[in-house]
């Protein structure tokens, strides 16, 4: 990281001899922000994209994870065939899903989506929701390992609380309200930032892309590129705080 900012801070040469460097201070992250406009344009796009997808994906994980929590038939089949995806779409696999367009959802028309989202968001939002449709796939599939993490919390619950709520005449909805996700609302962090990160570093990425070009860039080079990652980093780094800050414990004061 020291490495990657010191980069950040300096024009960078390939010589026979070696790297070499020229201080140029802050100006490598000024021509990120005020010249590279295709770069903020990405970094835009991946941040709406990725507030919608995170939420999107712990949802189904937990959604998933209460149903393979029930006293159902095959409970172990059904873990392997969701987290199997985990293991086999990556890198040239998932590439190859995208490029054949195998990864929306079939006998969806995108235009109808767009056309009726567009009559109550503004168009930016609805281009950000239907890309949604176009890689559900994808999405459903980055939800293997939080359902395995929410299974194995559920699962720890103590029955009794169910039993005694319902005594009391409490609905199944009550009971998710104030006995599950008490529960498993720190887990419910975790899985948001494991979430985060792992659409954060996924070879889909664009911005990933896109600092690999600029880094071998004959007129931009390792410094732009360390620029535009520390932007990057920064943006990660606020979406990850906006996190925690809405999940954390709130204490309750208390009356004197």
């Amino acid at each position: 990281m020291i490495q990657s900012f010191y980069y950040s801070l300096n024009s960078m040469r390939i010589t026979p001899v070696g790297l070499q460097f020229r201080y140029v201070g802050m100006n490598n992250y000024l021509d990120v922000w005020l010249k590279d406009m295709f770069f903020l344009q990405e970094l835009l796009s991946f941040s709406m994209t990725t507030l919608l997808r995170v939420p999107v994906i712990v949802v189904f994980a937990l959604i998933i994870a209460m149903l393979l929590n029930q006293n159902v038939k095959l409970k172990g089949t059904f873990r392997t065939i969701f987290f199997l995806p985990v293991i086999v779409a990556s890198g040239p696999v998932i590439n190859q899903l995208v490029d054949q367009g195998a990864t929306a959802i079939p006998m969806v028309n995108q235009d109808v989506i767009i056309s009726l989202l567009s009559q109550v968001f503004p168009m930016f939002i609805t281009d950000v929701i239907a890309g949604l449709f176009s890689q559900i796939i994808i999405i459903l599939w980055y939800s293997g390992v939080q359902i395995l993490i929410f299974l194995a919390v559920l699962q720890k619950i103590d029955p009794s609380l169910y039993e005694a709520a319902k005594i009391d005449g409490g609905s199944s909805w009550e009971c998710f309200w104030k006995i599950t996700l008490p529960t498993i609302k720190p887990i419910v962090l975790i899985n948001m930032v494991y979430t985060l990160v792992s659409l954060a570093n996924s070879g889909q990425n664009p911005i990933i892309d896109l600092i690999y070009a600029n880094m071998f860039n004959a007129t931009r080079g390792y410094g732009f590129a360390s620029a535009m990652a520390w932007m990057y980093a920064i943006i990660i780094g606020i979406m990850l705080i906006i996190i925690f800050l809405a999940f954390r414990e709130r204490k309750t004061k208390r009356a004197f």
